[in-house]
Order: C-alpha cells, then sequence, then structure tokens
C-alpha cells in the first residue's frame, strides 16, 4: 500500500466535502478565502508552543510530546492541501505525480522506517519548526521545500511515517465523521459517555493494527 498516495487521496476527498469542488481556487463554496499556509505556521506555533521554552514559566517541564505529534499530524494535512493546490492550479499533474514526487525527496527513505532518529535537545527540536517556518515564508512557491522540510521534521521527532499514517487517517476520519454528523453547523457533540471523540478514535486506533479508513469511520458510527 502506498500510504502517501492514500492520504493525498483522503485529503483530497475532505476537502472537497468540507470546502466544495474546486477549493484549489482558493475559495470555499461559502465564499470564504483559503490559506493553507495561515494554516500551517499557526499549527507551527502550537507545535513549539508544546515545548517548555519559555524561560520565565514551568522551566522544569517537560515537551509534550503527545501533542507534538498531533501538531505535526495537523500540519502534514495543510502541507498536503497546498501540495494539492499547487499541482492542480499549475497544472504539474495528477495526485499519484505528488506522492511519486514525495516518495523521490531526500531522506524519504529513513522517514519510512521505524527505527528512533537520534534524540535531539528541546531547542535543536523548536530550530527544526521555526526552519519550516522560514521557508513557509520565504520560499512560497518551493513547495518540495516545504515538504522536504516537514519530512526532516517527522523523521527527527520519531513520528516517522508508519505512526504518520495511522494517526493522520485517524484524525482525517473523525474530521470527516465530525463533517456529516452536524460539525460545521455547531450541532455535532464532541463528548461521548464522558469521552471526548479523538481519545474514542484513538482506543480504536490501538485496538487494531491494521484498519483501513472505511473500517474506521464504521467503528466510529
Amino acid at each position: 500500500m502506498n500510504k502517501i498516495l492514500q492520504m493525498l487521496e483522503l485529503q483530497q476527498e475532505l476537502n472537497d466535502a468540507t470546502n466544495g469542488l474546486n477549493w484549489e481556487d482558493g475559495i470555499t463554496n461559502n465564499g470564504k478565502k483559503i490559506d493553507w499556509r495561515r494554516c500551517i505556521y499557526l499549527e507551527a506555533a502550537k507545535l513549539i508552543e508544546s515545548y517548555p521554552w519559555k524561560h520565565w514559566k514551568n522551566i522544569d517541564a517537560s515537551p509534550d510530546y503527545a501533542n507534538i505529534k498531533i501538531e505535526i499530524v495537523d500540519i502534514w494535512h495543510f502541507i498536503m492541501s497546498e501540495a494539492l493546490r499547487i499541482y492542480k492550479v499549475d497544472g504539474r499533474g495528477s495526485i499519484a505525480d505528488i506522492a511519486t514526487a514525495v516518495s523521490s525527496m531526500k531522506d524519504f527513505e529513513t522517514f519510512t522506517q521505524e527505527e528512533k532518529s537520534e534524540k535531539l535537545d528541546n531547542y535543536e527540536e523548536i530550530a527544526l519548526v521555526e526552519d519550516m517556518i522560514r521557508i513557509l515564508f520565504c520560499d512560497k512557491e518551493n513547495i518540495d521545500a516545504l515538504v522536504i522540510s516537514f519530512l526532516t521534521i517527522a523523521s527527527k521527532l520519531n513520528l516517522k511515517l508508519p505512526e504518520l499514517y495511522k494517526l493522520y487517517v485517524g484524525k482525517n476520519i473523525l474530521n470527516k465523521f465530525r463533517q456529516e454528523h452536524g460539525y460545521k453547523e455547531g450541532s455535532y457533540i464532541k463528548v461521548w459517555n464522558g469521552k471526548e471523540d479523538n481519545i474514542i478514535m484513538q482506543k480504536i486506533l490501538n485496538s487494531k493494527k491494521e484498519i483501513t479508513p472505511n473500517a474506521l469511520y464504521d467503528a466510529l458510527e
């Protein structure tokens, strides 16, 4: 199974359903402007906030790595969306072509392996995220550089492809489930019998070694 291709296809489906067809032109079907790069840097800021970087507050705290992984997954949602937009607008090819390009990028092989990378200190990890932010602002149309920067972050923070895929599918399908059950209208209820829906989603994922997106959706139902 080509995990990169499947994630791209799932992201395309989610964006089509949430924003309407032709969202790649930068406008939702409700007339709202779309800015995937703003989404990326705001999620990157939330990622950095998961570290105890402040010299005046909670100086002995530990990084919240559970949340760091979730923020990395959210960033991946938006980077894929930006890649899908650029490829369509510029006529650069199909979703399969994006997957092929990503799979050919520098250090992709390292990203696919489950072996843990050498541990960095907090400030080195934050610097990786800030490097990605610099690319985001200074090299706006270079989607390849942005993706490579993301792969570096994911690899060095030990969210390799197998785990990224599992968490991405879980969050993607939960987002789809929410949208189809009144999230945009404000009628969706996140707490189910005292537990948030994302906790239940993760519990389902952890209970099954392999689960398809459709099977996860059915389990949420």
